[in-house]
């Protein structure tokens, strides 16, 4: 490390300044902010009178935005790789001419791969988003080619970047399953119903136009909105604004690989044992197959024991559902749905409530859902020695995946639990050191592997709870080692000097830094 670098709390070496993005501020610690108030801001509103916002299309509606070179643009994600929106918007952009845009969308999926081509003629200059995956993650990895690092942001930290006025949405394009002229918005209903509508809430609350892009304009007014009229200037309707076949994708379904099954038993065996599992506890799974298969094992606990849990946050799938209705939690607080069963939920169930990205996982809102969480199991791409969790790149260095709130219900929850293999395609999970820290190991109480258990040395309490349970206890450093014998010292990857992202911690600081992949 040289003068122009600092350390971070996490050990990793943060540069001073950084080209394209300047002055930065390195992780140290949470809350390290706490006595600052961030103050929300309101957008500007104008007198208008109208009984008709629907403009004939795209293009009309950038036209009446007046959205001019250098401007930055939002999307939401609630339709993950079915999302038509992105590729449409940015499709009318480019055919105007307008240039030099940074957008920042929720996250990015595989369906968004023509963004390669925006960003080498120009339309697109900068990205801020949560994560991004397939070849727009391998173009950026490996050829900078947006010269620009990526701002990967938490959903906790993206709501609070927008409402506090960091960062400014000058148009949020928001996709709505149903919406009427006016501009009342809901996920609910629709042949691309996706449910909640939480991550394109704060956009539409603080972006200085919003658009509403629409395949099913109902008759006015529509009911129950999750996004009203008067935050909406225009709306558009389109033949399709996705496809719901592919929100659920792979990383939402059960499980049925032993290895993970012997996970999820060992993780809600912890539950079981650690003291949190009691009456009205709260409760978050990652979409992951082992997080979600925990649940099965779960609720035979809680039959045992005549335990009714509370509230069950984050992004909803049918498993979650499924708990709800059979009686194991009093409501669902939906953030993201993450198929067409609990979309359907959401739509008739008053104990499935819609939240917006900010009350769940905001840390400068005056008190978020994920702050209150008593349990939470999440998955991981690799974990270390000192309990750091890499969610957003593969141990090649490339961007894989994406932040999500996995750094905000970590830092939020009272007992936080990580679920993965010990090997995987020949990989070993459990590290010296992670490719890219995304979570802090201060924030992980407990490492669950096929080979074994950890329990970060700072919760003695834990230790002392489960030390006489028959659960295969071992330290971080034996897991490490077995893991090696399997696939021997893992090689890091070969990095160029470019920075092609930046890893902002759910404060904004700096948490790590990722840099471009020699091949």
């Amino acid at each position: 490390m040289n003068d122009d670098n600092v350390t971070n709390d996490v050990g990793r070496c943060i540069p001073k300044y950084i080209e394209e993005f300047g002055y930065t501020t390195p992780y140290r610690g949470n809350h390290r902010e706490l006595d600052v108030v961030t103050k929300k801001i309101n957008k500007n509103f104008r007198y208008v009178k109208t009984e008709n916002k629907v403009l004939s299309d795209i293009r009309k509606a950038i036209q009446k935005c007046n959205l001019k070179d250098g401007m930055t643009i939002s999307f939401h994600h609630h339709l993950r790789n079915g999302d038509y929106i992105i590729n449409m918007v940015m499709k009318a952009i480019a055919e105007m001419g307008i240039k030099n845009i940074t957008i920042a969308p929720s996250s990015l999926q595989k369906i968004h791969e023509p963004l390669i081509e925006y960003i080498k003629n120009g339309v697109v200059s900068g990205i801020r988003t949560s994560g991004m995956r397939g070849a727009l993650a391998k173009e950026i990895s490996y050829n900078n080619i947006l010269k620009k690092p990526v701002i990967f942001q938490t959903h906790g930290g993206r709501a609070r970047s927008i409402e506090s006025g960091e960062i400014k949405i000058d148009v949020a394009f928001v996709g709505a399953p149903a919406c009427d002229k006016m501009g009342n918005m809901s996920g609910r209903t629709g042949k691309s119903a996706f449910g909640s509508m939480g991550y394109a809430m704060a956009d539409s609350e603080r972006a200085d136009k919003v658009v509403a892009i629409t395949d099913n304009l109902v008759e006015y007014p529509l009911r129950d909105p999750s996004i009203d009229q008067t935050f909406v200037d225009y709306v558009v309707v389109v033949d399709e604004i996705g496809d719901v076949d592919k929100i659920a994708m792979g990383s939402t379904r059960v499980t049925q690989n032993p290895k993970e099954l012997l996970m999820a038993q060992y993780a809600a065996n912890i539950i079981n044992e650690s003291g949190y599992m009691k009456e009205g506890f709260s409760f978050q799974a990652g979409s992951g197959g082992a997080s979600l298969a925990v649940i099965r094992f779960l609720k035979e606990y809680m039959k045992d024991k005549g335990i009714k849990g509370g509230a069950i946050s984050g992004g909803i799938t049918s498993v979650l559902v499924e708990l709800l209705e059979e009686g194991y939690f009093e409501a669902l607080l939906d953030a993201q749905t993450f198929d067409s069963k609990a979309a359907d939920s959401l739509n008739r169930n008053e104990n499935h409530i819609e939240m917006s990205a900010s009350m769940y996982a905001n840390p400068y809102s005056k008190g978020c859902v994920a702050n209150m969480l008593d349990v939470a199991v999440l998955s991981a791409t690799e974990v270390d020695v000192d309990f750091n969790v890499n969610v957003l790149t593969g141990s090649d260095g490339v961007i894989m995946g994406a932040q999500g709130g996995h750094p905000d219900i970590a830092d939020g929850a009272k007992l936080r639990i990580i679920t993965a293999p010990l090997v995987r395609k020949n990989f070993p999970i459990v590290r010296d050191k992670v490719t890219t820290v995304v979570t802090p190991g201060q924030d992980i109480d407990v490492i669950v592997t096929d080979k074994g258990i950890s329990i970060n040395p700072l919760r003695t309490d834990l230790m002392e709870k489960l030390k006489n349970t028959n659960l295969p206890l071992k330290d971080i450093h034996e897991l490490k080692e077995e893991a090696e014998a399997v696939t021997g010292k893992p090689a890091m990857p070969e990095y160029g000097d470019e920075i092609v992202g930046i890893v902002e911690a759910r404060d904004g600081s700096i948490m790590d830094v990722v840099r471009r992949v020699i091949k």
